[in-house]
């Protein structure tokens, strides 16, 4: 008999060999049925693991929602890869993981296949559910695994990076991986899955390397979850920020003008232009002071301050201009630091808070480009704080403040503090001594836990010159995105030899925070679109009332007065003079998602009125033009 130490510290005897899941059996069935895989000293093992030591044992449930949906996703991948073998004999297999939502494989299959193919391949991996095939793990040796996969060009390949001389290999009927695992016990455990889409992917993620089939798919664990997610899955398509940005006139893109650079329509300029405004303005009354800095900078610029040697792969390639290396700036702080450089600076200046709306560059890949929301070409709110170090807490929570303030205005309630710090095994992307960087990275902890604000740590995500705060926003389709950050910095002013004279008359060493509040202004669009549906508020509407004459040509000239009137007040309105139909000209100002439609017949012209229907209501309201503006320009100040 061995002992077995249970989660709950409780310690049970079992026969020696006795299976996870003939353990699980003895405590409980129905335990044993919402079983995935267990954690034997810790280790995730499969539920036909023999238990052969004293050991201690976690049996991952359902429950246990992150490592079950994994585990059940890549046993799922696994499915996937067997059935397309079956229908399409001669595939080799690539990899297939779990990914965050589900999963995917890579597959080089003899012939095309398309997403129309997904519902045959559907129907072969529903078989093999119903076949009740056993999962098994075995160990081999190297030349033992080279020999089962000697026809398939990518196992040997995954074999070969393979350190140790054991390869692990998983089996379900005629099926076997080369896979560390682990896997869900039987392919009857996968009934609940879909697949999503087919997509190219080259081999190991290397343009020179061939081009595979990737198939996307999710495995969820009841048919209500399922549902659930494909409902989503709609709804994320309804608010695609690409798709409404094309409807609303925001933005667009043309290949001859070049991959990833957007162009704001009127409509979206409109839009930039109120964010800017909006946020200029919050930052104007904190005392930060608004500068504007070249588009491109020397290559020395960025060597000095370390960009070129930690970012030169994520930069355009630079230009050579008389004698002179140029090239468009992935980012602003070097500049603001030459700005800084560039006059005497006493203590009693100090903090000075330089901010800009700037443009910057960088070299995505074509695969990485999303819309708005990752470009080659973007504008930050973007700026830099030159503090001394004991002002360092209070512009700390000043900044912090200032998210928050942003935050409620516009109704983000979902959202968490990131503190991203260096990994410290991996020192080489970041410059900067150890004594710095443990400093930098306690005085953000102390500063946030004097807040009070709730937040986690993330090692490895800090900027290569400093740790830094992210906000991360959870998205209304359920992504996290990145909006707001904050960085401590003692490596620029460095770099950079900055300085102030101190209150004794000597020169010190300026600290600098880095800090961006709406962030990208095209990626904070990019999820103002998807937040809201494309149903801006009305202060950021494009336009912000369409005026509907009943018939153009009996309330035309009191509908171009009315228009008049409204410009004259700041608010943005559009006359619709087609000759169509009224409903028509009604249900597409809805369609355009436009906060105001007013119509403007008999009764309006006669009383000197407006009736108006607010978007998203059914209601008509009849109102004096005065009380109209005094409504619309309330409605506008409140940030409703």
């Amino acid at each position: 008999m061995i002992k077995i130490t249970l989660k709950d510290g409780s310690i049970k005897e079992v026969e020696k060999g006795s299976l996870v899941i003939q353990v699980a059996k003895e405590l409980s069935s129905s335990l044993a049925k919402k079983c995935v895989v267990g954690k034997v000293n810790g280790e995730l093992v499969d539920l036909s693991t023999p238990l052969n030591d004293d050991c201690t044992l976690e049996l991952i449930t359902t429950d246990d929602k992150e490592i079950a949906f994994e585990v059940i996703n890549h046993s799922c991948a696994h499915l996937l890869a067997q059935a397309v073998k079956r229908l399409y004999p001669g595939t080799q297999c690539g990899v297939g993981p779990a990914i965050e939502e589900g999963f995917y494989y890579d597959l080089a299959i003899p012939q095309a296949i398309t997403n129309e193919d997904l519902p045959k391949i559907e129907k072969e991996m529903v078989k093999i559910v119903k076949e009740n095939l056993k999962i098994t793990h075995e160990i081999v040796s190297k030349d033992a695994a080279y020999k089962e996969f000697k026809d398939d060009k990518y196992k040997t390949l995954l074999i070969d990076a393979i350190l140790e001389d054991k390869v692990g290999i998983y089996r379900q009927g005629e099926y076997s991986d080369v896979c560390r695992g682990p896997h869900v016990i039987s392919t009857s455990v996968l009934k609940y899955f879909k697949l999503l889409s087919v997509a190219g992917a080259y081999w190991r993620g290397d343009a020179k390397n061939e081009m595979l089939t990737r198939i996307y798919g999710t495995c969820q664990f009841t048919q209500e979850d399922l549902d659930a997610y494909l409902n989503l899955l709609e709804e994320r398509k309804a608010r695609d920020h690409r798709k409404l940005g094309k409807e609303l006139g925001i933005f667009m893109f043309d290949d001859l003008v070049g991959r990833g650079l957007p162009m704001w329509l009127p409509n979206g300029f409109i839009v930039r232009r109120a964010l800017s405004d909006y946020i200029m303005d919050k930052e104007y009354e904190l005392g930060y002071k608004h500068v504007m800095t070249p588009s491109l900078g020397n290559v020395d610029l960025y060597k000095t301050s370390g960009h070129w040697a930690h970012y030169k792969d994520d930069m355009f390639p630079a230009m050579e201009l008389d004698d002179e290396a140029y090239v468009l700036r992935p980012m602003n702080c070097p500049h603001h630091m030459v700005m800084y450089r560039s006059s005497l600076h006493s203590y009693r200046e100090l903090p000075i808070r330089i901010a800009e709306i700037a443009n910057d560059f960088r070299y995505e890949a074509s695969g990485a480009l999303t819309g708005i929301e990752r470009t080659r070409a973007f504008s930050q709110n973007d700026s830099h704080i030159f503090c001394t170090p004991d002002q360092i807490a209070s512009e700390f929570k000043g900044v912090v403040q200032l998210i928050l303030d942003v935050y409620k205005d516009f109704g983000f309630k979902n959202y968490k503090f990131r503190l991203s710090l260096r990994d410290p095994d991996d020192t080489e992307k970041y410059f900067g001594n150890d004594e710095l960087w443990e400093k930098s990275e306690n005085e953000l902890r102390e500063v946030l836990n004097s807040l009070g604000v709730d937040y986690y740590e993330a090692k490895g995500e800090a900027a290569f010159y400093g740790p830094k705060l992210d906000v991360q926003v959870r998205s209304a389709i359920g992504h996290d995105v990145t909006l707001s950050t904050i960085q401590l910095d003692y490596q620029l002013p460095e770099r950079f030899e900055l300085t102030y004279i101190d209150s004794n008359g000597q020169k010190a060493r300026p600290v600098v925070i880095h800090r961006a509040i709406l962030g990208s202004m095209d990626r904070f669009v990019a999820f103002l679109i998807e937040e809201t549906k494309g149903v801006f508020p009305c202060w950021l509407a494009p336009v912000q009332v369409e005026i509907i004459p009943v018939n153009q040509d009996i309330h035309g000239q009191y509908c171009q007065n009315l228009m008049k009137k409204l410009y004259r007040n700041k608010i943005r309105v559009e006359l619709d003079s087609r000759e169509e139909k009224l409903g028509y000209k009604i249900r597409e100002a809805q369609t355009r998602k436009i906060p105001y439609a007013l119509v403007i017949g008999d009764n309006e012209v006669k009383d000197n009125t407006v009736t108006y229907r607010k978007y998203g209501q059914k209601d008509q309201i009849t109102v004096s033009i005065e009380e109209f503006i005094n409504l619309i320009e309330s409605d506008i100040a409140n940030l409703k």
